[in-house]
């Protein structure tokens, strides 16, 4: 089944993007080519330090800076002429979705659930208020009020996670092993601050649960949700670090995991009041059925869209694109290729050597895309979360054969392995 985006119209204004960093700089590129402008709102005058790198502020004619005065923010939006206002990543969720009813209410998520889209407290309360399985937690402020709630709950001695409602990219998560001190982790994480500069006032603890955990990427409009791709993470353990991304592989639609898991984010949409726009959903597919981890009112950030329309021929991207120029837009998508993407990782901090090794990945059958942002005599720290695999680097193979990319996977794990991370060297001072 297909639908058709809005129909085309000349002389419309811009595409707004709130914080066109991450997949949400390919915006630009994707709009231009299809002779549609665009303008970016910012959340402050410097994107997070996490996003820094992809931001491309000569792709947007007009920038808006948000200071803390929304009402000068729409004025100057709604002088645009918008087509729509849209989250190029996290960090700009919580403005578009206060920005988007206010200059656009007629193409906009439900305002009322806007927490929900954003605080994965709130987002876990509006999915079980639909009637929908949620993970057990309890979002709060006081140690005592956790230690009564996992009491109440049989939690104790249980394996759990502590993180915070808000960040992204599994920044301050932290698994906690049964009987192991989730006070001190507790104490330690309150009032920490985290990759957007916002302090983590409250922390969830919630019940850590096992199974295969999916993405499942989508675009909606009117309320109607299309399936874009999904994902299957595999994530390991690295020391004492929890939830460390090792490979994110593509799926075909016929997959046997992908109906249910359709079904279940479709509701979960419609439960947190989601009408127009990307959404990126973490799924944990358990032994009694999928339960939601977390969803980002945002495209599949770290530049996946480029990737996704190797694999598909689609993205998030497009679509959104298509929309807007009334294009055909399928409900669900095809897998071309096969395709995983390989997360380096770190097994400790140290000065790091022997990079050359590296080299040998692009040359890999099944190569198509790789960043290795390390150099001899760098420091590398050890791989605690994605952000640390994004900036040591990231590797996509993709071939027709789905064994040739297991086995540059292995060769992968090898070459890192050759790796030399010791001790940083101090220098001796002057006799």
């Amino acid at each position: 089944m297909t639908g058709r985006g809005l129909p085309a119209a000349s002389g419309r204004g811009p595409c707004v993007v709130v914080d066109p960093y991450s997949s949400g700089a390919l915006f630009a590129d994707a709009l231009a080519s299809q002779g549609v402008p665009v303008a970016a709102v910012v959340t402050s005058s410097r994107p997070p330090e996490a996003y820094a790198s992809s931001y491309r502020p000569q792709d947007f004619p007009d920038v808006v800076v948000y200071e803390g005065d929304l009402d000068s923010v729409v004025r100057k939006v709604r002088a645009l002429g918008p087509r729509c206002v849209v989250a190029g990543c996290e960090s700009g969720v919580e403005l578009a979705e206060r920005l988007a009813p206010l200059v656009l209410p007629e193409l906009c998520n439900v305002p009322e659930l806007a927490e929900a889209r954003r605080d994965k407290s709130r987002m876990a309360a509006a999915v079980a208020a639909a009637g929908l399985p949620v993970i057990p937690q309890l979002c709060t402020a006081d140690a005592a009020e956790a230690a009564a709630w996992l009491e109440r709950e049989g939690l104790l001695g249980s394996d759990l996670v502590i993180k915070p409602p808000k960040s992204a990219s599994t920044d301050g998560v932290i698994k906690i092993t049964g009987g192991a001190d989730w006070r001190a982790v507790f104490e330690r994480q309150i009032g920490r601050v985290n990759q957007f500069g916002e302090i983590d006032d409250r922390l969830i603890v919630q019940k850590f649960v096992t199974g295969t955990e999916y993405v499942v990427d989508t675009f909606s409009h009117d309320g109607k949700h299309s399936l874009v791709d999904v994902c299957a993470y595999r994530k390991v353990d690295n020391g004492p670090h929890m939830a460390v991304y090792d490979t994110m592989r593509w799926l075909p639609p016929d997959d046997p995991s992908v109906p249910g898991l359709t079904e279940y984010v479709f509701d979960v949409l419609d439960a947190v009041g989601f009408r127009f726009g990307s959404a990126h959903v973490e799924v944990m597919g358990t032994a009694d059925g999928p339960v939601l981890i977390e969803l980002g009112a945002r495209p599949h950030g770290g530049g996946q869209p480029r990737f996704n329309r190797n694999a598909t021929g689609d993205s998030q991207i497009d679509r959104t694109v298509r929309w807007l120029t009334g294009g055909e837009l399928p409900q669900s998508y095809e897998l071309l290729t096969h395709q995983t993407c390989v997360f380096h990782m770190a097994p400790r901090s140290g000065t790091v050597s022997n990079t050359v090794v590296l080299d040998e990945i692009r040359t890999l059958p099944s190569h198509h895309f790789s960043v290795q942002n390390l150099s001899d005599g760098d420091h590398v720290p050890v791989t605690k979360d994605l952000v640390d695999s994004l900036n040591f680097g990231f590797v996509i193979l993709s071939h027709p054969d789905e064994e040739q990319i297991l086995r540059d996977y292995r060769t992968i794990r090898a070459l890192e392995h050759r790796l030399a991370i010791g001790e940083r060297r101090s220098t001796p001072s002057p006799s």
